[in-house]
């Protein structure tokens, strides 16, 4: 995404067609130990030596790193200046010399995908790899969470889809005093709250992603409120779907105590929820 908002058409060539053939995979690489959700405070720097950029500095909470062929990566070209036209993207190649990988993290869930730390010791990159103008990494940065925040929202959904329709089926099935516990009110009403809030984040996700394909000019609130309240309801949703299972819910014969882990990360990643809040209150009150 980094490279469809923001590349020049020599880069686009590069790496977006073996993209497209499934040659390698993009991570994107914002965060650091010091700079999550306060991301113009990053570290890591690139300075230019003749045609050159040398980048050092690290990146944390990256997705699917180690396997993804190509990084790109926001780093520090003017310190002063910072977010305010200080921060560039490049891309980094798996193979660059001093380019190197932490050990994978330990998670709570979502264990299907890797995360890891990304390391640059004197990472020689050609100006070539360059995403943007020099100075646009910043804005290249957020327009990109604009649309990829969408994305989080699919997934939360998909997420507690999968949980409802299993803890339904399973009240079909379950006996307690002599009958199926989805005859008992209390149960209907717990799902029929997990259908209804569901759908509301389905039609949120849907409508978000048409104004991404548009490019609306109001994307940035629907894109945060679109994650944002997917990830909670997903998280309710798969908490929920733990309840109805009761015991066997906890355990890992059966899979909702998974959903409800790798529901978690939806809250947290991309922008923590707190942060989609703030970005949604500062673009309602732009508008007063």
């Amino acid at each position: 995404m980094p490279l469809l908002v923001g590349g020049s058409d020599e880069v686009k060539k590069t790496y977006l067609p073996p993209l497209a053939r499934g040659e390698g995979m993009f991570s994107y690489a914002l965060s650091e130990p010091e700079a999550g959700s306060d991301a113009g405070g990053m570290r890591t720097t690139a300075v230019r030596d003749g045609d050159d950029w040398v980048l050092n500095g690290s990146k944390r909470w990256i997705t699917n790193a180690g396997v993804s062929e190509w990084y790109t990566v926001m780093a520090v070209t003017d310190p002063e200046k910072r977010t305010r036209g200080g921060i560039t993207a490049f891309v980094v190649e798996k193979g660059d010399a001093g380019f190197t990988f932490g050990a994978p993290e330990r998670k709570l869930g979502i264990h299907g995908s890797p995360t890891r730390e990304l390391y640059f010791d004197d990472v020689r990159i050609p100006d070539s790899c360059r995403v943007g103008d020099v100075g646009a990494g910043f804005a290249v940065a957020m327009e990109t969470l604009d649309h990829t925040r969408i994305t989080i929202g699919a997934q939360a959904v998909g997420i507690a889809q999968g949980a409802l329709d299993y803890a339904a089926a399973y009240a079909k099935e379950r006996k307690q005093f002599g009958k199926a516990i989805a005859e008992f009110q209390g149960l209907q009403f717990m799902l029929a709250d997990m259908a209804m809030k569901l759908e509301v984040a389905r039609q949120m996700v849907y409508v978000a992603a048409a104004k991404s394909e548009r490019g609306d000019s109001d994307l940035t609130f629907f894109g945060a409120a679109a994650k944002c309240y997917a990830s909670d309801v997903a998280m309710e949703i798969t908490t929920d779907a733990v309840q109805v299972l009761g015991g066997y819910g906890y355990v890992k014969d059966y899979p909702v105590e998974r959903m409800m882990r790798d529901a978690k990360i939806t809250q947290i990643y991309e922008g923590t929820n707190q942060i989609q809040r703030m970005v949604m209150a500062r673009k309602l009150l732009d508008r007063y």
